[in-house]
């Protein structure tokens, strides 16, 4: 099956369901507000058209608005900017994936079949000229599901073999899913080579069957992505173009191998929840935690080499 993908606009989508945008507000609010005034400038625009889009949905985690508080810059842009042009749900959550949950979650129960979520992480430089152009097509990226009738779409940043991230992915996410889930991620990788892209859209009946199962707080698009290849749902991807969300350009070594280590859990867990009412189960998940360790040391070991 040819695996869709789209880098431009084409034509205006079929589907009369609404898009729901999600906007994920960042955990540290910058110094710099220039990307967020970009982001919600989108916002704005999105918020207008409700012929065609949701109001959109801001969640914002407690312990960033309990950490801002007596900052008077960022209470005067939630109140004049992000209340203005959306809704505030103010929530607790360990990760940014769990803040995903609470704001899908809540956008999906106000939504009908045929809608889709687009989840839009707030926390990437979008001021700079590259950020303003994604931000000009990024719209793209729900409207894919509309016109090509997907189940989801995955949004791709452009990086070079050298990205940290790009590095994280080679090196960590996808040795473990080869060890984990070798056929599924040979067909994941066919489809991006970002299986943790915090860029995603969703339809309304994929979603509902997400949010029935297990959520994770980390690495979450790598379980909707496993969870889209077992039940057969249509992916597509998007170029999302080049922007960051690593403003010293770089992730740390320790960030890189919480990131690896995050996964490798996630992914033991997921196994376990498939296999663990099978005879003989144990036996194999030792051997699979065995090589998985391995792989684990040996991702840490190059990214510590390249990244240090």
């Amino acid at each position: 099956m040819k695996k869709p993908t789209r880098t431009t606009r084409a034509t205006a989508p079929r589907n009369t369901g609404k898009i729901h945008p999600v906007v994920i507000f960042p955990f540290s609010p910058p110094d710099d507000y220039s990307n967020l005034q970009e982001l919600f400038g989108l916002v704005k625009r999105l918020n207008a058209d409700r012929s065609r889009y949701a109001r959109p949905l801001t969640v914002i985690d407690g312990k960033t608005h309990r950490a801002q508080s007596g900052n008077a810059r960022y209470a005067r842009f939630r109140e004049d900017t992000v209340a203005v042009h959306s809704e505030i749900i103010d929530a607790w959550g360990v990760d940014t994936c769990q803040m995903w949950y609470t704001g899908l979650g809540q956008a999906w129960e106000r939504g009908q079949p045929g809608d889709v979520y687009w989840l839009i992480p707030g926390d990437f430089n979008y001021g700079s000229p590259s950020g303003l152009e994604v931000l000009s097509r990024l719209h793209d990226l729900p409207e894919i599901i509309q016109e090509l009738n997907q189940d989801v779409c995955i949004g791709e940043i452009v990086t070079d073999h050298c990205n940290s991230k790009q590095l994280i992915d080679t090196y960590g996410t996808f040795a473990l899913l080869y060890n984990w889930f070798p056929t599924e991620a040979q067909e994941i990788r066919e489809y991006t080579e970002r299986p943790r892209s915090e860029f995603f859209a969703v339809r309304h009946e994929f979603l509902g069957d997400l949010l029935g199962r297990r959520w994770f707080a980390y690495e979450q698009t790598v379980v909707l992505l496993l969870q889209a290849i077992f039940s057969h749902k249509r992916i597509s991807r998007f170029r999302v173009g080049e922007i960051t969300d690593l403003l010293d350009g770089r992730e740390s070594l320790a960030s890189a191998v919480q990131q690896v280590e995050r996964t490798e859990r996630v992914l033991k867990t997921v196994w376990r929840e498939l296999h663990q009412r099978e005879p003989g189960w144990i036996e194999e998940y030792h051997a699979l935690e065995t090589r998985s360790e391995q792989i684990r040391r040996t991702a840490i070991t190059i990214l510590e080499r390249l990244l240090s």
